[in-house]
């Protein structure tokens, strides 16, 4: 039979993207080791709304581990302690009863606190509409097996696509880059055949995009692919780096409508 826990928690609260953030201490008490990290989050907020206080901002969606919104730093890992795990698939068997938990929001100038744990971060979705996705007619699906992609290209394409958009790689780095995000979304698609004609613009389009947002530059400390929930892994940023200096040296240019050499 499972033991119940009592918990600690320090978790950040700030309204909003503009006022003085602090941290608050929370009991959790009698927490079942099989509940998740946000089944945790949950019960407290309960017991705050049942006493008139204001719940824990927290995001979530899917909760299976696969959409990426459920971003939160547990005592300083992104997600938690267990790799290749999302916070909504953290039980709290990962950790022992008396444990002192401090729950923070990813920490990046590129994703403003919305409230309390929750992040904007929409600066990913401005780097993926400058240029994550291919150009083509629409009409019937075409035949599956009508372009041959070899095997290695095509699980290499699925392992980068395989990238959920959490932003954990940004909230570990200390230069809060995305160039592991960004890299996954260049890779899954210069990988393939759809994606070789626009593959030059789209590499200069997107690290255009990223680095508007503010996201801070790469300088190989690898943390970003230890605490990739899905395993990202750090050759996609390799392929960036080396699609973007081609793009570069046939004089490319990053801007709207600008697909061919300058």
């Amino acid at each position: 039979m499972s033991v119940a826990m009592n918990l600690v928690l320090h978790v950040w609260r700030q309204k909003n993207a503009s006022a003085p953030g602090r941290f608050a201490s929370y009991e959790a008490k009698s927490v079942s080791p099989d509940m998740s990290f946000l089944e945790m989050l949950d019960v407290v907020n309960e017991e705050l709304t049942r006493k008139g206080d204001d719940p824990i901002a927290f995001d979530h969606d899917c909760r299976e581990g696969i959409c990426g919104t459920c971003s939160v730093v547990v005592n300083g890992r992104p997600h938690g302690p267990r790799t290749r795990t999302t916070a909504c698939q953290l039980h709290m068997r990962s950790f022992r009863d008396g444990d002192t938990l401090v729950i923070e929001p990813w920490r990046a100038g590129a994703f403003p606190v919305i409230k309390d744990l929750v992040v904007d971060r929409s600066a990913f979705d401005a780097i993926i509409a400058a240029g994550g996705f291919v150009s083509v007619a629409t009409g019937s699906a075409p035949d599956g097996n009508a372009i041959p992609v070899p095997k290695q290209d095509a699980e290499s394409a699925m392992d980068a696509a395989a990238c959920i958009g959490c932003g954990a790689c940004v909230a570990v780095c200390p230069n809060a880059s995305a160039m592991l995000f960004t890299g996954a979304k260049v890779s899954q698609l210069a990988l393939l055949p759809q994606g070789q004609p626009e593959r030059a613009i789209r590499v200069r389009r997107m690290v255009a995009a990223m680095d508007a947002a503010g996201f801070g530059g790469c300088t190989n400390h690898g943390e970003c692919e230890s605490a990739c929930p899905k395993g990202i892994s750090l050759d996609v940023i390799a392929r960036m780096n080396r699609d973007f200096l081609k793009a570069t040296l046939l004089g490319v240019e990053a801007r709207p409508g600008g697909d061919g050499a300058s």
